[in-house]
C-alpha cells in the first residue's frame, strides 16, 4: 500500500476516532505510525544535540530493526501482531473505564 492508500485509511481512522468522541484512543490504536513517526523525530533531535551521533542504527524504526539482524518477515510480523493487539487493548480499556 502506497501513501495514497495508507494516507486515505489514516484519515477516516481519525475522522471515526473523532465523531465517535474516542479521541483519546487514536494514538494506541495508531501505534505503528505513532511509533515510526516518533523514531524520526528522536533521531533528528539527538543528532542535533550530540552533533553527529544517532539514537537508532537508521530511522524509521523498521529500518533500525533490520540492520539489527531481523529480516523484513520478522519486522512485519512483530508489527502486525502489535497492530493486532494494540485495538485489543484499547477496546479492553474502554470497557474498564
Amino acid at each position: 500500500m502506497g501513501d495514497l492508500g495508507s494516507n486515505s485509511l489514516g484519515a477516516v481512522l481519525g475522522v471515526v476516532a473523532l465523531m465517535s468522541g474516542q479521541w483519546l484512543m487514536l494514538p494506541l490504536i495508531a501505534v505503528i505510525p505513532v511509533s515510526e513517526a516518533m523514531s524520526d523525530i528522536i533521531q533528528i533531535g539527538y543528532f542535533k544535540l550530540t552533533k553527529g551521533k544517532r539514537f537508532f542504527k537508521m530511522a524509521p524504526l523498521h529500518l533500525h530493526f533490520e540492520l539489527s539482524g531481523w529480516s523484513e518477515t520478522q519486522v512485519c510480523s512483530v508489527f502486525g501482531w502489535s497492530v493486532c493487539y494494540a485495538p485489543c487493548l484499547a477496546w479492553l480499556w474502554q470497557c474498564i473505564k
